[in-house]
């Protein structure tokens, strides 16, 4: 997994509700953390073409 520039550039710098993440450091560990949160979510399904 490569450092997410466009997501890191793209944060609401003066927003209310969104604090956003300055060091970059910081804004790789959160959004690693953010997308194996998604994966988890996620709803498992099988691949077709391992089915015998």
């Amino acid at each position: 997994m490569r450092f997410p520039f466009w997501p890191y550039l793209k944060q609401p710098v003066f927003s209310r509700t969104y604090r956003a993440i300055y060091n970059p450091w910081r804004f790789w560990y959160t959004y690693q953390v953010r997308f194996l949160e998604r994966c988890w979510l996620r709803e498992y399904r099988p691949e077709e073409h391992y089915k015998s």
